[in-house]
């Protein structure tokens, strides 16, 4: 979650939200949450587990770059 906090600092385009799966056991079945951290990103993509800065931009990166191929 710190990476992702850090992002959302450095960009508008970046919204971090921490939720704790035991107080909103709904969402974390939604999102099949059996491990933490999880990172969802536009409830399509996920990153499980933690991970360097490089990695976790390049995964930010690949769930971001189908949004931004869809014409506008």
């Amino acid at each position: 979650m710190r990476l992702a906090y850090q992002f959302a600092l450095e960009s508008d385009l970046v919204r971090a939200d921490g939720i704790e799966a035991t107080e909103f056991p709904d969402l974390a079945s939604k999102h099949r949450v059996y491990a933490v951290p999880k990172i969802v990103i536009n409830e399509a993509s996920y990153i499980e587990g933690s991970m360097p800065e490089e990695f976790f931009l390049d995964e930010i990166l690949k769930a971001a770059r189908p949004a931004q191929e869809e014409p506008t």
